[in-house]
């Protein structure tokens, strides 16, 4: 794969204070897994991670580091115009406060409101920017309504094909080292997969990237 793939992993983390935030529980172990696969086959990978533990080899992987969806945002809409693709696997964050606290918010009495405000749509973003032959695959963890809510963004988002998972699949999703998926693209194309390791399902996704390579 003599391409240049863009990927997202991990969670993002929205600061409230010093020591507390907003995040979820992604590992990366998806992204990771993609990152590596792509490698493998000869690609060079720019891969944008969120705060997680795991560590990567490969030579051809030029990895950044971010915290927030706001330097997730800024990273890959700078770096999207110069590659063949890009995977979003990313769990970014959908919310961010509006306000954080320069230092720890203490217990007290009364009630603790924050206010949130929309974070900006990495996704969407790149969709709207997309050129000629490039390639942009989503990501969909759905918890209802789960091919509905990943058909529709695949069609907001200007994508060419979306990885759905479902967190009522056991060993799917999350910290999980296997992962069970379906894939939907615009012409309305599906194929559901079995409960694999995420290196096996890494290659999956890949090999349904290659064939959108090959139409070149």
């Amino acid at each position: 794969m003599n391409k240049k793939i863009l990927i997202t992993a991990g969670p993002t983390y929205e600061k409230i204070d010093p020591v507390r935030f907003i995040g979820n529980y992604s590992s990366g172990k998806m992204g990771f897994a993609l990152a590596e696969a792509c490698a493998e086959r000869g690609a060079d990978v720019i891969l944008i991670a969120g705060p997680v533990t795991m560590t990567i080899q490969p030579p051809n992987i030029e990895r950044i580091d971010v915290e927030s969806s706001a330097q997730m945002y800024e990273a890959a809409t700078t770096r999207f115009e110069e590659v063949d693709a890009a995977i979003l696997c990313a769990a970014v964050a959908d919310f961010t406060p509006v306000e954080t606290f320069e230092t720890k918010v203490k217990r007290g009495e009364d009630d603790l409101s924050l206010k949130l405000k929309p974070t900006r749509d990495i996704a969407a973003a790149l969709g709207a920017s997309k050129k000629e032959g490039q390639v942009l695959v989503g990501f969909a963890l759905e918890t209802d309504q789960e091919e509905q809510n990943a058909k529709s963004k695949i069609e907001r988002k200007n994508l060419d094909f979306i990885v759905l998972n479902s967190l009522k699949d056991e060993g799917a999703g999350f910290r999980h080292d296997t992962n069970k998926i379906t894939i939907f693209d615009r012409d309305g194309y599906s194929f559901s997969y079995s409960l694999k390791s995420k290196k096996e399902i890494a290659e999956d996704i890949l090999n349904v990237l290659s064939n959108y390579f090959n139409k070149e």
